[in-house]
């Protein structure tokens, strides 16, 4: 037996042990029922309904942008037939490109084919523009933002990566304090922490990049959309947009559609259009997807009671988690995150979630966050109900009925 294979099932029984496998859950999406779905059990198909979609305002399954997509797949066919610079470019890549530039304030914005790709892309192309980089990365940033910033092979000497304390602006000082005076500097981090629901310090950071000529590439993918009175994200929110360099954004989020994009100034990223490789030799984006991403983005940055009927029906989410007691973790973002705290015990929570009471709870286990961190990860939309909530809430307590009564 070849090594690579025996080195594979070595891995996969270690995953597996730790209670760390994990197995997809084949849910079919109703468009009209939104946040329902069915799966097939033992030949019967249940309702199920979701609480854990990154579809954060039920945009995909919004009309508008349901017939944007159609429209295009009879006008224009399926696929893209080609990358952005070999026939790949339609007017509906263009419009989406300077639609998503207005959104930041930007003077231009690039397609990627998704949010990862878009990190990876971007940030390994910006280190290798030149030598002598050293970049301050959040110690919680995304795994395609670290695979951005490792993913760099340039002559001369390569980036020193700098990892400061999660949001904590004292410590981000002080390595920039201690970084060589002339060397081009770069601060990554995020908005919204996906895991944990706390907000970066944008405008602190931003402070001391003034303060140190250091760039400042922010990734928004867990706000566009959701924060602002746009829909801009935190950046927007906190009116420092014009202070962050790159802003990153996903199109598959609170858009509900598929794809990554930055944003920035029409040099930087012309730069990176013309250099980035994950750009060039990738295929663009389908113009169905792009059609429903236009859609989507121009109607949501007119629609503020969205983003509001969000905000409220998350802190109702938690409100009621927190009454019940359960041990929801307090964020300051539409995240609610439910500690749970034992690989194996989260997942078993997760299935009989699904298997007693048609719940879909996704749990989060190890490397996605610290061992002893695993978590169910539940985000409310403006589509969920009151009586969807006292049900969530119901079969949670049920089973971690044990659970509660040790912590009583």
């Amino acid at each position: 037996m070849h090594p690579f294979r025996l080195a594979c099932r070595a891995g996969l029984a270690r995953i597996r042990h730790e209670g760390r496998y994990r197995s997809f859950t084949p849910l079919r999406k109703q468009a009209d029922r939104f946040p329902v779905f069915t799966t097939v059990q033992n030949g019967v198909v249940r309702d199920v309904t979701v609480w854990s979609s990154n579809d954060y305002l039920g945009m995909g399954v919004h009309p508008v942008v349901i017939e944007a997509a159609a429209e295009a797949a009879r006008s224009m066919g399926a696929g893209a037939g080609g990358t952005r610079n070999i026939a790949g470019t339609s007017h509906l890549h263009d419009a989406l490109e300077a639609e998503l530039a207005k959104l930041h304030g930007k003077s231009a914005a690039l397609l990627f084919t998704s949010g990862y790709v878009a990190n990876q892309a971007a940030l390994s192309t910006i280190l290798r523009s030149m030598p002598g980089w050293h970049v301050f990365s959040d110690a919680k940033n995304h795994a395609s933002m670290i695979a951005g910033l490792k993913d760099v092979a340039i002559k001369g000497p390569p980036p020193v990566i700098h990892i400061f304390a999660h949001n904590d602006v004292a410590d981000l000082a002080r390595k920039l304090a201690a970084a060589p005076e002339d060397a081009p500097k770069l601060i990554a981090f995020e908005s919204v922490y996906s895991m944990d629901g706390d907000i970066s310090p944008i405008s602190a950071i931003c402070d001391l990049a003034e303060q140190f000529g250091a760039m400042t590439y922010l990734d928004e993918v867990h706000a566009v959309g959701l924060y602002g009175p746009t829909g801009g994200g935190v950046s927007e929110r906190d009116g420092v947009a014009d202070r962050i360099d790159i802003i990153e954004g996903t199109l598959a989020k609170g858009f509900g559609c598929h794809g990554g994009y930055i944003a920035g100034d029409a040099e930087i990223v012309d730069f990176i259009r013309s250099t980035a490789s994950g750009f060039i030799f990738t295929t663009a984006l389908p113009p169905t997807t792009a059609a429903a991403a236009l859609a989507s983005v121009r109607h949501v940055r007119a629609d503020a009671a969205r983003r509001e009927r969000l905000h409220e029906r998350a802190a109702t989410l938690k409100a009621r988690l927190a009454t019940g007691g359960l041990p929801v973790i307090p964020t300051a973002s539409h995240i609610v995150p439910l500690h749970i705290g034992e690989a194996t015990l989260c997942r078993d929570v997760s299935r009989r979630l699904l298997d007693e009471f048609g719940i879909y709870a996704t749990p989060i286990n190890y490397p996605t966050v610290p061992v002893g961190d695993e978590r169910l990860r539940l985000t409310a939309s403006p589509l969920h109900t009151d009586a969807m909530m006292d049900d969530l809430v119901t079969a949670l307590r049920t089973v971690l009925a044990q659970r509660l009564s040790q912590a009583a």
